[in-house]
């Protein structure tokens, strides 16, 4: 059997990521609809960051601090008096990489979404439009990553960058291949919610269905035209 303490700080580790590593698993995937499916854990994510290094240090102090052979735990050993490997300083060990590379998993998890390989996009100049959309449920670099995969996927998008600092992204597009409902549709597809955008004009508003499906025909913004006309 493997202690508690141990399988309490796994699950304390994983938790504290899922939000991170499914929209990393979801673009591998090819299942990008699910990216944003476990972002409402953000907030809870440095609780369950201090449970597990409180569980694994109390695990290592238990396992390093001197014992007494009369008061062995019979639970530690097996038959022949060796100690399980599921109680062994090894396996915490693993446990203790395990623990640490998930935890680190927002800071890195992106380069595995990342392409090394720059996109090569050969537009008219007079056709380039750049925006700022405006987005929710961004939590981390992998959803970052997450919304310039699928947003830079779209044909004449030139290039896109997200922040989540921001909660925006900012594209540029050849508007004679694409416009920017085309694009919040993409992005909206993932789960994260493309709420409207900025350009020279101002501020527009995006009505959203689902937070999977496309963006609606976008409404009218203070007596301006038709933000859904733009191109």
């Amino acid at each position: 059997m493997i202690d508690k303490k141990i399988i309490t700080g796994v699950f304390a580790a994983i938790g504290a990521s899922l939000c991170c590593i499914t929209p990393v698993l979801a673009v591998l995937a090819g299942s990008t609809g699910l990216a944003s499916s476990f972002s409402w854990m953000e907030p809870i994510r440095p609780y369950l960051i201090a449970l597990t290094i409180i569980v694994l240090a109390y695990a290592w102090w238990d396992k390093l601090k001197p014992k007494k052979a009369e008061i062995e735990c019979a639970c530690d050993a097996d038959e022949e008096g060796e100690v399980s490997f599921w109680y062994s300083k090894t396996f915490l060990a693993i446990v203790t990489v395990f623990a640490a590379v998930m935890l680190s998993f927002p800071y890195w998890g992106e380069a595995l979404i990342k392409s090394n390989t720059p996109k090569t996009v050969v537009v008219d100049k007079k056709n380039v439009l750049k925006k700022v959309i405006n987005i929710e449920g961004m939590t981390c670099k992998a959803c970052e990553a997450t919304v310039e995969k699928v947003g830079g996927d779209v044909e004449g998008v030139v290039s896109i960058k997200a922040s989540v600092n921001n909660k925006s992204a900012v594209v540029t597009y050849d508007k004679s291949k694409t416009n920017i409902k085309e694009i919040m549709g993409a992005i909206g597809s993932t789960g994260y919610r493309p709420v409207g955008y900025e350009d020279e004009t101002g501020k527009h508003r995006a009505e959203v269905v689902k937070v999977a499906e496309h963006i609606k025909e976008l409404p009218e913004i203070e007596g301006k035209s038709k933000c859904g006309t733009a191109k």
